[in-house]
C-alpha cells in the first residue's frame, strides 16, 4: 500500500486522539475533520481542514449531513489499482482519502440510561459514521480504517517502520474489526427499536462477541473450542497453564456460587467439581472455612476448584498446598500465599473481581437452531419470612442453617438437597431423576465419611412430591427442612414432617438448575 497522504478524522470517543493525529501530521498527512473533533485538534495547535471547506458544501440539518458527500466517499472508495477509477477522480478533481478514523455516537450507553427518551435515542443513531467506516473497510486494500483508539499506537508504530504506510494485512484486520463493530451497533439499534412493551425480550436478539482465546480443546480432546467475549475482564489468570474449556466452565460456576456470599462478614470457601459444589464452609478465618468445606467430601477436592470470598492467606495456601487442585480463585492473593502457590506449575491461580461481575446478564443456552434466553436467577429467600407449615417452628439456629444451605442448594444440579449447619455443608447431592435419591446419596456419603447429620437442616431447591424423602431426612437425624412447597401432595409431606417432629418452612420460590 502507498504512503498515507490524507486522513479523515471524526470521533465521539476522543481518547488519545491528539497524540495520534500529531503523529500523522509528522508524516505530512493532511487532516480532514468535522465539528467537535476539528475544534479539539485546533485547540491542540494541529492543522485541520474542515470537511465543509474541503467539499465546498456546509454541514446541514443540525449536523445530520456532514460527510455524506461524493467527494468524500469517492475519495475513500476508489480502487487505486484501476486506472479508470483514478482517471475519473482526476477528471472530477477528487483527491484520494487514505485513512478514516471514526467512532460512533454512543447509542448503547445512551439507551442503557433509564431516563433515555425515544427522541434522544434516535439522535444517537449514527448515520455518517457507519457509512464512512463501511466504505473504508470495503476498500481495505488501499485504505486504513480505525474505529478503536486502542489501535492508534500500533498503526503509528507501523508507519514509523515503513516510512508512512500501513500493510494490507493490518488493514484487513482493522476492516474486520470495523464490520464487527458496525454489526454490533446496528444490532443494538434493531434490538432497541424492536423492544416489546412490558417484556424484557424484544423481537430480535443480536449477540456480538470478539474472540478472547483459542482453547486447547473443548470438553473432550477431540473437540475444538474457543472463548468469545469479556470473561477475562472479570477474572485474571495469575499463574499456571492455559485455562481449558472445562476450567472456564468451572470458574464460572464457582463465581456464581460465591457471589451469594461475596458480602458475607466472615470468610467463605467453596470447593467445586464438574460445575457443582462439593462443600462450602464459613468461619472467621479462611483456613477454618476451607476445613469445613473439605470435610463435606474429602475425595472430590483433588483436581477440583476452590474459591474464596476473601484474599487468599498464607495459612490457607500452606493448607491447600497439600493436595492438587486445578484452580484456586480469590479476590486477591497475599504475597506469601502467591509465593507458595506458584511453586506448582500445573495449578492455576485466578483473581476474580466480584464487584465487576455482570449479575444482570441474561442466561442463554444453545438449542438446535436457536437460543433459550432467560433472566438470571438472582432471587434468594429469607427463611425467617417464609411460611412455617408444621406444628413446630424452626429455632433460631435452624433458621441460620437454612440461610446458609439455601444459597448453596441453588447451585447444585436439580434435583438437589443440602444437609447443612449454620456455617457448613455436611452432605449434598443432586442431578438425579428422582427427588428421594439425592437424599439417599447424601446420607450414604455422610455415613461412609463418618459425618453425623443429627441436628442438621436440609435445604431443597424444589418441592418434595412424596413423603418418602422427608422420612429419609428425619431418619438421618435432620431436624428441619426448607423447601419451595407447591406439590399436590404437600399435605402428606407436612404430615410426615409433623410425625417426625421436623420444622418445615415453605419459601414459595424454587431454584431449578438443569
Amino acid at each position: 500500500m502507498g504512503r498515507i497522504g490524507r486522513a479523515l478524522v471524526s470521533v465521539s470517543d476522543k481518547r488519545d486522539l491528539v497524540g495520534f493525529v500529531r503523529g500523522l501530521v509528522e508524516f505530512g498527512v493532511e487532516i480532514l475533520s468535522t465539528g467537535g473533533t476539528a475544534a479539539e485538534l485546533r485547540r491542540a495547535g494541529l492543522p485541520v481542514v474542515s470537511v465543509s471547506d474541503y467539499t465546498g458544501f456546509p454541514e446541514i440539518l443540525d449536523g445530520r449531513v456532514k460527510t455524506l458527500q461524493p467527494k468524500i466517499h469517492a475519495g475513500i472508495l476508489a480502487r487505486r489499482d484501476l486506472p479508470a477509477h483514478l482517471s475519473e477522480l482526476e477528471r472530477l478533481g477528487i483527491p484520494t482519502i487514505d485513512m478514516v478514523v471514526v467512532n460512533l455516537y454512543p447509542f448503547e450507553a445512551t439507551v442503557a440510561r433509564t431516563d433515555c427518551t425515544l427522541e434522544e435515542a434516535l439522535e444517537n443513531i449514527d448515520i455518517g459514521g457507519p457509512t464512512l467506516l463501511r466504505a473504508a473497510a470495503k476498500n481495505f486494500p488501499f485504505v486504513t480504517v480505525l474505529v478503536d483508539p486502542e489501535d492508534y499506537g500500533a498503526v503509528l508504530a507501523e508507519m514509523r517502520e515503513s516510512g508512512g504506510s500501513v500493510s494490507e494485512g493490518t488493514n484487513r484486520r482493522l476492516a474486520a474489526k470495523v464490520f464487527a463493530h458496525t454489526a454490533r451497533y446496528d444490532g443494538a439499534v434493531a434490538d432497541y427499536l424492536g423492544a416489546v412493551e412490558g417484556s424484557p425480550f424484544g423481537a430480535t436478539l443480536h449477540l456480538a462477541f470478539r474472540k478472547a482465546a483459542d482453547l486447547r480443546y473443548g470438553e473432550n480432546p477431540h473437540q475444538r473450542a474457543a472463548l468469545y467475549g469479556d470473561f477475562f475482564s472479570f477474572c485474571e489468570k495469575l499463574h499456571g497453564k492455559e485455562l481449558s474449556f472445562n476450567n472456564i466452565l468451572d470458574i464460572h460456576s464457582a463465581m456464581q456460587l460465591m457471589l451469594e456470599f461475596a458480602d458475607d462478614s466472615e470468610a467463605v470457601v467453596a470447593i467445586l467439581k464438574h460445575n457443582t459444589p462439593c462443600g462450602v464452609g464459613k468461619a472467621p478465618t479462611d483456613v477454618e472455612a476451607y476445613r469445613k468445606a473439605f470435610r463435606t467430601d474429602p475425595d472430590s477436592p483433588f483436581g477440583g476448584i476452590l474459591i474464596s470470598n476473601r484474599p487468599w492467606s498464607r495459612a490457607l495456601a500452606e493448607t491447600v498446598d497439600e493436595i492438587f487442585s486445578e484452580v484456586l480463585i480469590a479476590p486477591d492473593f497475599e504475597p506469601p500465599a502467591l509465593e507458595i502457590l506458584t511453586r506448582k506449575r500445573n495449578r492455576r491461580l485466578v483473581r476474580w473481581n466480584p464487584a465487576r461481575v455482570p449479575r444482570e446478564e441474561r442466561d442463554c443456552r444453545r438449542v438446535f437452531g436457536g437460543l433459550l434466553v432467560q433472566e438470571p436467577d438472582l432471587a434468594m429467600e429469607d427463611p425467617a419470612r417464609g411460611r412455617v407449615v408444621t406444628r413446630r417452628s424452626p429455632t433460631e439456629a435452624e433458621l441460620r442453617a437454612m440461610c446458609f444451605g439455601l444459597p448453596v442448594v441453588k447451585h447444585v444440579k436439580s434435583n438437589a438437597v443440602v444437609f447443612a449447619t449454620e456455617d457448613a455443608t455436611l452432605a449434598l447431592a443432586g442431578g438425579q431423576t428422582s427427588r428421594v435419591d439425592p437424599v439417599r446419596i447424601a446420607v450414604a456419603r455422610a455415613r461412609r465419611l463418618g459425618i453425623d447429620l443429627a441436628g442438621s437442616v436440609v435445604a431443597s431447591e424444589a418441592f418434595f412430591p412424596f413423603p418418602d424423602a422427608v422420612e429419609e431426612i428425619a431418619a438421618a437425624g435432620a431436624t428441619a427442612v426448607v423447601q419451595p412447597g407447591g406439590s399436590t401432595r404437600d399435605e402428606q409431606v407436612i404430615e410426615a414432617a409433623d410425625r417426625a417432629g421436623l420444622a418445615m418452612v415453605f419459601t414459595g420460590v424454587r431454584h431449578f438448575k438443569h
